[in-house]
């Protein structure tokens, strides 16, 4: 296994990596809406999107992936009202390009962010 971790996207915030690495897949931590800074993105669920695709694109890139290498995605919602404009966002993050998906919502996320995503990569 090796540990994939980025200065381009925000460190974790716990005893955890930002992406771990197994033969030819890659499975990412769930980001948030932190930038590499670590500071919180304060905007509405759409703007809060945006930056975790940012931050999904960094952790992928330090592992020589794209979004068109992820298989598999996991997303978490603070309120499955807010579906539509996720769904929105993430259709354009990945074009015609169509993972698989599962999307819960849950009772409350770190930092009290409305958006979770996780994915797996196949590296190239």
């Amino acid at each position: 296994m090796k540990t994939i971790s980025t200065d381009q996207a925000p460190a974790a915030i716990g005893p955890y990596s930002q992406a771990m690495q197994t033969g030819d897949f890659l499975y990412t931590s769930g980001q948030i809406a932190l930038n590499a800074a670590g500071d919180l993105c304060q905007g509405d669920v759409g703007e809060q999107t945006h930056q975790v695709f940012d931050n999904l694109r960094s952790v992928l890139a330090a592992a020589g992936c794209t979004l068109s290498d992820v298989v598999k995605t996991t997303v978490f919602l603070a309120d499955m009202g807010e579906f539509g404009i996720v769904n929105e966002i993430y259709a354009g993050a990945f074009g015609d390009h169509r993972p698989a998906r599962s999307t819960v919502e849950v009772a409350r996320l770190p930092l009290d962010v409305r958006v979770e995503i996780e994915v797996i990569a196949r590296v190239p």
